[in-house]
């Protein structure tokens, strides 16, 4: 599994208000696939937060990478898949997905970080449901309104390791 410097800041995507974090690493707990689970305590938060994390770089690409983040939030209330995308991407067109074969749709960005931006959805059932079934994920981040990067993402791991978020 490539490895980019966005890895760092998978943690900070840990608590979406906790910019603090913006520096933690987080511990690897478990692996499932091609999927860490890492786990760290943000700064004012009452217990340790896991994600489901996994780093990529575009296949033609290798200064374009992604890392993708799938959480719970603190409440228990809801999943959130969160995207961090390099600086320089398109901010309005959005970032695309599309699984398998199946587009799926775009999500907006919600911010930038120093080292990237950050795009996020609130996972329901069916796209859960999409992710566990599913053999690759393409995410589409844009530099004009034109060219689309497809950065690929394996989803070998992903359902035992979504069930095993705390």
């Amino acid at each position: 599994m490539p490895r980019n410097p966005l890895a760092a800041l998978a943690v900070a995507s840990l608590a979406a208000l906790a910019p603090a974090a913006a520096h933690a690493q987080g511990a690897v707990k478990a692996t499932h696939g091609d999927w860490q689970m890492r786990c760290d305590t943000p700064a004012g938060a009452q217990g340790e937060q896991c994600a489901l994390v996994q780093s990529v770089t575009a296949d033609d690409m290798p200064n374009v990478g992604l890392t993708v983040i799938v959480l719970k939030t603190a409440d228990k209330k809801s999943r959130l898949l969160r995207v961090l995308a390099p600086l320089g991407v398109l901010l309005p067109s959005g970032l695309g997905l599309r699984i398998d074969q199946t587009e799926v749709g775009r999500a907006g960005f919600v911010r930038c970080l120093t080292n990237g931006c950050v795009a996020e959805v609130v996972l329901e059932d069916p796209l859960v449901n999409q992710l566990r079934t599913g053999k690759s994920a393409t995410f589409i981040i844009f530099q004009t309104p034109e060219k689309g990067i497809g950065v690929p993402v394996s989803l070998n791991g992903f359902g035992p390791g979504f069930d095993a978020l705390p």
